[in-house]
């Protein structure tokens, strides 16, 4: 049926004219439009700045310079998935078909509970177990029962036992035999890391013993992982992600040395190594460190002699366990899926979703549930693993993942130039490195320039305890004194100072039958205060402190009568600049009169009238970590 001519048409190869009339969209435009809006949000852009942008940049803690805006100019050829150097993944079609490995720890000292819990996951889509063994773990006697229901044929094991791996092999390798199973046949992993425990306890590390023992084992069984490289402790003591990346392949570097002077071929060796990294909320930095990861392993294959058929490397990406937080654990929830999302578009062989529970001790069922599920839902609903390598080709991630290679790659030769991997743990400068980078990260927290959602910002003072069974190899539940050891790295979880306060504030309660509390006066009208009361009161219940108040109006008598109604010692201003200019001083005396020990104001300092006496302020930027520990002391709450 023939259709009505309904207008004029386009010449071949003509294309539909739908920008007619609008101007070229250009980089200058585009600068243009930024430093008018930035000028309208109260931002100084002078006329002739060249790049306006800079004003949105942000820096990682690497000193990489996250930009707003990315183009092909940015770009990088990262090569093809499953061809060297690997960036773009260790194979050709990615996580098609299979998706990548599911694997969860398990660590419960009781082998009858472990048994339990292994079989529910394996038998509700977890493909393989980490079992976490050794004091703190699973006792490596207990082995054999915690794996009597597994079908090892099918379900690789890997093992994390610490100084004790020699036994614990022994008795994986034992289960095997029992089953009848040829040796190679045998999968999984010994996880021999000798440089980890060293990381973690400060002790020196024997390479050469456990090269020759995970020697010994290589011929009888050929698909076997003996070595793993574990960049974890390094993330967890607050490190960079340059610091993971090159504490990692440095760690594999001298595994391949150990492992080729105990008799392995050097090809072999590479083939028995596996890494571990920690996966954040951040998804770009994941992803970005993932790939830069493969291309300097593969960088050190090919100077150590391999050709072109070298092995990738085999990844394993742990969801964070620095960034879980005890307090509003259920947000660690959401804090998994986005780290599983990075680790499994980055191209982790195998991924790891801890427990939303984990910090508060041995996660229970439905915790580890969830766990399983959030990468159930990933492969399967929102078919992530349908696409080989879904990050290629971003400029963005592209451009990222070529500077954290280049920042990686200078800190393990920095390592290197201190004589290996080894030597950089004993000597301390590994841990120096990465305190000091803790330390400027332990500044933001206490800024809030890195909110943590339920702790720090929109937290609940109310909400339900949850109790969990103690995991016997957790960190300590607030800030302690340092390792006996300065080598040993010690584990920080991003939470902790501010979960410290609410744990303070938790006893004060149990004590007294009341929260340490803070009046807030507000002045003006309802729209003049809100804002600045909302603020507060956010901030103050992150330390555990209960604001109360709120609601005055009148001015400053009407304020300091309420204060002195309420029973509280100190006081908050809370209004605008404008009303601060005509109130703030007379409020503040007013309040000092009722009886307040101290009287803080929401807002900086240029907002007060000189001479009003005020102690503190809160605003946004301030060290609110400082004001909070502050607070604590002046009401008396016990350390």
């Amino acid at each position: 049926m023939d259709m009505p001519d309904s207008g004029p048409r386009n010449a071949p190869g003509q294309g539909t004219a739908f920008a007619t009339g609008f101007p070229e969209a250009t980089r200058e435009r585009w600068r243009e439009l930024v430093a008018g809006v930035l000028r309208k949000s109260g931002a100084e852009v002078a006329p002739d700045t060249a790049a306006p942008e800079d004003a949105l940049a942000t820096r990682t803690y690497d000193g990489i310079v996250l930009r707003p805006l990315y183009t092909e100019e940015d770009g990088a050829d990262s090569g093809y998935p499953g061809l060297a150097p690997f960036t773009r993944g260790g194979r050709p079609q990615g996580a098609v078909g299979e998706g990548w490995e599911v694997r969860q720890q398990h660590r419960d000292p009781d082998p009858a509970r472990a048994r339990r819990a292994v079989l529910a996951d394996l038998e509700n889509g977890v493909g393989a177990i980490w079992l976490v063994t050794g004091p703190g773990g699973v006792p490596v006697e207990g082995i054999g029962e915690v794996l009597a229901d597994v079908y090892l044929d099918l379900a690789p094991v890997v093992l994390d036992s610490g100084p004790h791996h020699e036994a614990a092999a022994e008795e994986l390798l034992r289960a095997w035999r029992d089953r009848g199973l040829p040796d190679t046949a045998v999968t999984g992993g010994l996880g021999i890391d000798p440089l980890s425990t060293a990381a973690r306890t400060g002790e020196p590390a024997d390479l050469d013993t456990a090269a020759r023992a995970a020697a010994r084992r290589a011929a009888r069984h050929p698909r076997l992982r003996l070595v793993t490289a574990d960049a974890t402790p390094y993330h967890d003591a607050g490190g960079s992600e340059a610091q993971e990346l090159g504490a990692a392949v440095a760690a594999g570097t001298a595994y391949l040395r150990a492992l080729t002077a105990a008799g392995l071929d050097l090809a072999d060796a590479a083939r028995r190594l596996e890494f571990r990294f920690a996966a954040s909320a951040d998804q770009f930095l994941t992803i970005a460190k993932l790939r830069a990861a493969r291309a300097m392993w593969d960088r050190v294959l090919q100077v150590c002699g391999l050709g072109p058929d070298r092995p990738a490397m085999y990844q394993h990406a742990a969801t964070s366990a620095a960034m879980a937080t005890r307090r509003d654990p259920y947000v660690n929830m959401l804090r998994g899926t986005l780290a599983c999302f990075g680790a499994g578009v980055g191209g982790a062989d195998a991924v790891t979703v801890r427990p939303f529970d984990s910090a508060l001790g041995l996660p229970d069922d439905f915790a580890r549930r969830i766990a399983r599920n959030t990468q159930a839902l990933l492969i399967e609903e929102a078919h992530l693993a349908r696409v080989v390598d879904p990050a290629g080709g971003s400029f963005y991630v592209e451009r990222l993942t070529a500077d954290l290679y280049h920042a990686g790659w200078a800190f393990f030769q920095e390592v290197e130039a201190a004589g290996g991997m080894a030597e950089a743990l004993a000597s301390g400068l590994v841990a120096d490195r990465v305190d000091e980078v803790w330390r400027r990260r332990r500044d933001a927290l206490a800024h809030r320039r890195d909110p943590i959602t339920g702790v720090s910002e929109f937290p609940h003072l109310d909400e339900p305890r949850i109790e969990r069974p103690a995991d016997p190899a957790a960190a300590p539940a607030g800030p302690a004194a340092p390792p006996a050891s300065r080598a040993a790295l010690r584990p920080h979880r991003y939470a902790e100072d501010f979960e410290e306060l609410r744990d303070r504030s938790d006893a004060h309660l149990a004590a007294t039958g009341a929260r340490p509390r803070v009046f807030l006066a507000t002045l003006g009208p309802v729209a003049a205060h809100t804002a600045r009361a909302a603020f507060a009161g956010n901030l103050l219940r992150a330390g555990g402190v209960e604001p109360v108040g709120g609601d005055t109006a009148g001015g400053p008598a009407e304020a300091a009568a309420a204060f002195a109604a309420s029973g509280a010692r100190i006081a908050c201003l809370c209004s605008s600049d404008k009303v601060y200019a005509d109130q703030a001083a007379d409020a503040a005396a007013a309040l000092k009169r009722a009886g307040a020990e101290l009287v803080l104001l929401a807002g900086r300092p240029s907002a007060v009238p000189e001479g009003a006496p005020v102690d503190g302020f809160c605003f946004a930027g301030g060290d609110a970590l400082s004001l909070l520990v502050k607070l604590h002391n002046a009401l008396g709450v016990a350390s």
